[in-house]
């Protein structure tokens, strides 16, 4: 019979995760050090992501050059498996690789189980996880989303348990989790130890990759490897199926193309496409997503989840304008080609709900000062209350040619605190659109921060917002780190969304009717 992945979790599946695979040998085989040095190990457990009707994409890294193998069941005990032989991992990818596996019933949970295998003919301790496929019919859905992790100096720290939000998420037992970007935060040094305000010393663990800023490829590489160090990501990641899009921190701070750095701690690149490239590469390598299902290879990208759902993950990083002079009469975050794509997509989809899942917020104002410019702006909304300038030129296309599309909620990240925003065009500057909801989540695991200023261009609601008054509060506590959990009944009727902290306590509760 088929577990729960909750129950599969608190198995020895899950210990697998937490054990070197030198612990597990036994006594006989532990006294031959050759035989342990020749076994390859799953370093860094494994994931799943952009499921599909018939599987997923499954993630893995090796130690040592190995052959990834995949076996897939509707059983716990692995009865009538199915065999999927995937690459070769090295170190040209990190240690790093995925393999797509198919032919699964639509609507199942199913139970993987990945191992490797060397050129010496020895195999790896396996690891197991589970995923479920996207389903053909009507059925409940239940998604997580958050964004932030490792930000602001506040790393690992086992005293608090580690990444202990991704254990909480590990336990709702969602279908999906969105991250928002902020997947890691390569501009981000730690220090081993901070002094909090009342006095509390935090400690991090700490590695070389994150004693400075990133630049190199090997760098970009270590800041995901040391958040996948994380017990609790580890757990997390072996259970929940993610689509992953990333944000400015996978590179630097508010970066945007053709922007030299500014910072005086980037000493060996400063160019900030040369800096990103060499950030793509390391996110493609270390997430569970593939270059091959992003509409151009590299981010955005659509996953049908059944007739209830489509989600639409955005890359508002990559083609986005400076960030000087947000009011301007023109500008763009989506580019061209991103932007026709998330029209049509939305006006074409056959889906009862779409997410849009944009890492940046729509009308949240987030300033950016980094070259003394006082309209520099990082996100859409650029402060003015008025017609839409800059950016939001943009976005007045995209609602005005999908506002006969109903049942569109937009899902993000970013500003580092939680809030239900309401657009509506009767109390809006631009008034031609179908009104819609933003719901705001995060940090995961990062500084919280005061909630930001907001543009009424688009006649923005904050109904709820729940976000600390002081700066950087660290996540010792869960009280101000956060995530969002969507759930769509059977019917596909409503499209429930709670804000909570990550002990999982519910801060607020939207529940909107479809229309």
């Amino acid at each position: 019979m088929s577990v729960s992945r909750r129950a599969l979790l608190r198995s020895s599946a899950a210990a697998g995760l937490l054990v070197p695979a030198s612990g597990l040998l036994t006594p006989q085989a532990s006294a031959a050090p050759a035989l342990i040095r020749a076994r390859p190990t799953l370093s860094h457990g494994i994931a799943s992501g952009d499921p599909r009707t018939d599987g997923a994409l499954i993630w893995a890294r090796s130690d040592s050059p190995a052959r990834m193998i995949v076996e897939t069941s509707l059983f716990e005990n692995f009865a009538f498996p199915r065999r999927f032989t995937g690459p070769l991992l090295t170190p040209a990818t990190d240690g790093t690789g995925r393999v797509r596996v198919t032919g699964h019933p639509a609507g199942a949970t199913i139970h993987y189980r990945v191992t490797l295998l060397s050129d010496r003919g020895t195999r790896s301790q396996p690891l197991t996880g589970t995923f479920r496929t996207a389903p053909l019919l009507p059925g409940a859905v239940k998604l997580n989303w958050s964004g932030d992790v490792v930000g602001q100096g506040w790393g690992i720290n086992e005293a608090i348990g580690g990444l202990h939000g991704f254990s909480t998420l590990a336990d709702r037992n969602a279908d999906l989790f969105i991250h928002s970007g902020d997947t890691v935060y390569a501009d981000g040094p730690l220090k081993e130890t901070v002094t909090l305000d009342d006095g509390r010393v935090w400690r991090n663990v700490v590695t070389e990759a994150k004693s400075d800023v990133a630049q190199t490829l090997d760098q970009y590489r270590g800041n995901y490897n040391y958040n996948m160090t994380d017990r609790n990501y580890r757990r997390f990641a072996a259970s929940t199926t993610q689509l992953v899009q990333w944000d400015d921190h996978e590179t630097f701070n508010n970066w945007f193309p053709g922007e030299i750095v500014a910072n005086p701690a980037y000493t060996q690149e400063k160019r900030a496409d040369v800096l990103s490239a060499r950030a793509l590469q390391a996110f493609h390598e270390w997430q569970p997503v593939s270059r091959v299902d992003a509409v151009d290879g590299r981010v955005y990208r659509k996953v049908s989840y059944g007739p209830l759902l489509d989600i639409f993950v955005l890359d508002m990083r990559s083609y986005k304008d400076s960030n000087s002079n947000a009011r301007k009469q023109s500008g763009h975050i989506l580019g061209a080609r991103q932007a026709r794509w998330l029209v049509d997509g939305l006006n074409s989809s056959r889906a009862v709900w779409k997410i849009v899942a944009n890492d940046l917020p729509l009308g949240i104002v987030v300033p950016d000062t980094t070259y003394g410019d006082k309209d520099g702006i990082e996100a859409v909304g650029q402060g003015d209350n008025g017609k839409p300038l800059g950016r939001e030129t943009e976005l007045a296309q995209i609602l005005s040619r999908t506002k006969r599309v109903r049942n569109v909620v937009w899902l993000t990240a970013d500003v580092h605190y939680t809030a239900a925003n309401r657009y509506d065009p009767s109390r809006a500057a631009f008034t031609d659109f179908h009104p819609f909801w933003e719901f705001v989540s995060g940090p995961l695991h990062a500084g919280a921060f005061p909630a930001g200023k907001l543009d009424g261009t688009f006649g923005i609601d904050q109904v709820f917002v729940h976000a600390p008054t002081t700066a950087n509060v660290s996540p010792i506590t869960t009280e101000f780190q956060h995530f969002g959990e969507v759930r769509i009944d059977g019917l596909g009727g409503t499209f429930t969304v709670d804000l909570c902290d990550t002990s999982g306590k519910l801060l607020h509760r939207t529940v909107i009717p479809r229309e």
